[in-house]
């Protein structure tokens, strides 16, 4: 696959109309554009036909988290509607998440992705603490995807730091990792607290990057969308010289 295909575009804007001007300055240099819920709750699942309309794919990323009858209507309806992945929340437990995968076989769509999310990547060892989890981010990440490949969901969305770890407990090439938290060098971090360079992150062994504000908020959007990419193509061509970027 083309490193640009691997870039995922987060489309976190406020109306459908700039999140489409996007797409189409952006469709030829990324693989991917996700729609989460700030762009969702304003524009409704039309964006996503819209998007596909201009011959691009979409991740959508809402995060269903529900009982299980629940989210297998959702994971059919993400079927129907034709997204390349969307996500539910591994903490649903097994029962919720193979209705998913199950609903998603029902519809026939075989080019729909389930994927899991571990731990948010704005989620560090003091906020688990809060909410009652003595594990640390990796060690709660290891453990729902575990939990999510044994009942054959795709893939996971997991942070830069846990890419290798993720590797090394799931031997299976095919299974995805979706990385946010990419952030080029000399960017800030924002609010996400797990991070890496797309270097890093591919080298760690990622199937696609996830990066918003980096592109969407940058002077020129295009060049920064390049930058990323050539990020991305210089590790994989280090992993294949068998160098370290």
């Amino acid at each position: 696959m083309p490193a640009k295909d691997k870039l995922i575009i987060a489309l976190d804007v406020e109306t459908p109309s700039k999140a489409l001007g996007l797409v189409k300055e952006l469709r030829s240099v990324a693989g991917m554009f996700k729609v989460g819920s700030q762009l969702f709750t304003a524009a409704g699942p039309q964006i996503v036909r819209d998007i596909i309309a201009l011959d691009s794919k979409v991740f959508l990323d809402l995060k269903f988290h529900d009982i299980p009858h629940q989210v297998a209507g959702a994971a059919r309806s993400a079927a129907e509607l034709g997204v390349t992945l969307f996500t539910i929340h591994a903490s649903g437990g097994s029962e919720m998440m193979q209705r998913a995968v199950e609903a998603v076989a029902e519809v026939g769509n075989k080019t729909t992705k389930v994927l899991a999310i571990s731990v948010l990547t704005s989620i560090d060892a003091g906020i688990l603490a809060q909410i009652g989890v003595s594990s640390t981010p990796t060690e709660s990440v290891i453990k729902l995807v575990k939990l999510a490949e044994g009942v054959g969901v795709d893939g996971v969305v997991a942070s830069p730091q846990e890419i290798e770890t993720i590797r090394a407990a799931i031997p299976n090439p095919n299974f995805l990792i979706v990385t946010p938290g990419i952030r080029p060098t000399q960017n800030e971090s924002a609010d996400q607290k797990r991070v890496a360079t797309p270097a890093a992150a591919i080298s760690a062994g990622a199937s696609y990057l996830v990066v918003g504000r980096p592109i969407t908020g940058a002077t020129d959007p295009v060049a920064a969308a390049q930058q990323i990419v050539a990020e991305m193509q210089y590790a994989e061509s280090s992993q294949t010289k068998g160098t370290v970027p």
